[in-house]
């Protein structure tokens, strides 16, 4: 080989690792970016989840200081902030979803598990709004009776509508009544309850995926 065609060769060989250096440092630097943009996502899911347990906190004293006054108005407008609060949560993790599914991020893996959050979230909202609802309704038998149509027909005498002999039959009712009742309210506690497990176990997956995000 001549020295022209071998400083060409040389000259060839010299630009093709370059082109091959560029390429390596390109997708280094895309990959750093999607490992950034994720653990940006990621970061900002976890205080989303902070705002969800601020908000089922002030749900929760809410319902308690409505079972001791009832005041009833002020219980409404509560679940209606709290809705709102929630809705707004759920827009926003939802966004992240579609995020992760674009080729920016390229984690359809982390897509899924916000997915499945989501829908324990969802679950979890939902039962416990049936927890307050049967704890505002109480037990059947335990219920208080309304006197409104009962008679007066003079003071301190009181036909009360609501006598009647008490059978077997009635007990049983409202025995049935009650065991119903019992068997609602704990088999919504236990779907919370596993609803709150499902969304820890994935919390825990998420920031064991920060972690390894941040040593990159």
């Amino acid at each position: 080989m001549d020295k022209k065609n071998q400083e060409l060769m040389e000259d060839f060989e010299k630009k093709a690792s370059l082109t091959d250096t560029e390429a390596m440092e390109t997708e280094a630097a895309a990959s750093s970016s999607k490992s950034s943009n994720s653990l940006l996502l990621l970061r900002r899911f976890l205080e989303i989840q902070q705002r969800r347990a601020q908000a089922y906190a002030k749900l929760k004293q809410g319902f308690s200081e409505y079972m001791v006054s009832g005041g009833e108005l002020a219980y409404q407008q509560l679940c209606s902030k709290i809705t709102e609060e929630f809705n707004d949560c759920s827009k926003q993790v939802i966004e992240m979803e579609s995020l992760f599914l674009n080729p920016d991020h390229d984690r359809v893996d982390l897509a899924h598990l916000l997915r499945d959050i989501q829908t324990q979230e969802k679950q979890k909202l939902h039962l416990t709004a049936t927890i307050q609802l049967l704890k505002k309704a109480g037990r059947p038998s335990e219920r208080l009776v309304n006197h409104e149509n009962c008679r007066f027909p003079k003071p301190m005498e009181h036909e009360c509508v609501h006598l009647h002999e008490i059978t077997e039959a009635s007990g049983t009712e409202e025995a049935e009544a009650d065991a119903e009742y019992d068997n609602a309210l704990k088999e919504a506690i236990r779907g919370v309850q596993d609803s709150v497990t499902t969304i820890n176990e994935h919390l825990e997956e998420i920031k064991y995926e920060i972690a390894a995000l941040e040593a990159q």
